[in-house]
């Protein structure tokens, strides 16, 4: 059968949907330290988390945080690398580290048995899920943490869609800003990140871009150094990101922003704040410009009615 150009686009357009259809769900996963009060199993806690951190490093839909950069982050808000974190409490941590998934638990022995209990927490939709393991008292940790991961990495894959809250568009964001907004009057802002990556150079200011985009979307004027019109607001940050890690063909960036919107009359600084993100790609570039461009939109929707106050 003889396929005319036309014909031979739309299946490849056709086999392209279907393919990035079947792409499986790459999530990032953080490993708190497992509690293990009683006397008998005290140091055990830290050393089951680091087994578990390690095998669910191989799996190739799951990217964990790295276990020094989770205690530096998180010792900035005196949280630690404890097992104590909560459903109530997933949406912060989850915030500060990138991760959408957090695992923590317990080791305990009962009777005779040694059990490890792990909790599987949603950090967007607070979902928990529980796995557990037990052998005899004498039962090797390594293989006992082991088992756990693999528990752990068919939670993670087979149920990932109830850990993670469905992804919205941009226009969802948009409209939700605008209704939030009411009718309070939009001053005139201007927007000016500094943005830089750890790995290559910058191309074009994601960061920057996605707030203007969304602050325009949603009836904000915004001018530069080049518009005879002055802000009545300046918006200023700095902007990073950097490589994570690669899984195969995939390739993980974070990033961090941290910006300031002031008053250009008076100088009264309106509003400060921050935010990070993680984001997957097979090409490092996309990944961390996509990384940036997820903290501007969450930091767009917090910052927009700090605006019109």
């Amino acid at each position: 059968m003889k396929l005319t150009l036309t014909s031979f686009l739309a299946l490849l357009l056709i086999f392209g949907a279907a393919a990035h259809a079947a792409e499986p769900m790459v999530l990032s996963v953080a490993i708190f330290d497992f509690e293990s009060k009683d006397e008998a199993v005290h140091d055990l806690g830290p050393k089951v988390a680091t087994l578990i951190n390690a095998n669910l490093s191989a799996e190739p839909q799951i990217i964990t945080v790295e276990r020094a950069e989770l205690e530096k982050v998180l010792g900035e808000q005196e949280l630690g690398l404890s097992g104590t974190i909560a459903p109530d409490t997933a949406a912060k941590v989850g915030h500060l580290t990138g991760a959408k998934v957090l695992v923590t638990g317990r080791v305990f022995r009962a009777d005779k048995e040694l059990i490890i209990v792990a909790k599987i927490i949603g950090t967007d939709t607070s979902r928990v899920y529980g796995e557990l393991v037990k052998g005899p008292a004498s039962a090797s940790i390594t293989d006992l943490s082991a088992d756990l991961a693999k528990k752990i990495a068919t939670v993670v894959t087979q149920k990932g869609d109830t850990l993670v809250a469905k992804v919205e568009t941009r226009e969802d964001r948009i409209d939700r800003i605008i209704k939030a907004l009411k009718d309070g009057k939009r001053p005139s802002v201007s927007v000016k990140i500094a943005e830089r990556h750890f790995g290559g150079p910058v191309i074009d200011p994601a960061a920057e871009t996605e707030l203007t985009l969304i602050l325009q979307k949603a009836g904000f004027t915004v001018v530069d150094e080049k518009s005879s019109q002055k802000p009545d607001i300046e918006i200023t940050g700095e902007a990073f990101s950097a490589y994570g890690l690669r899984k195969g063909n995939l390739i993980s960036c974070r990033s961090r922003i941290e910006l300031k919107a002031q008053q250009r009359e008076g100088g009264k600084i309106l509003t400060v704040d921050r935010q990070t993100s993680v984001a997957v790609d097979i090409a490092e570039q996309i990944a961390a410009k996509t990384a940036l461009q997820n903290a501007a939109a969450e930091l767009a929707e917090r910052l927009a009615p700090q605006l019109v106050q």
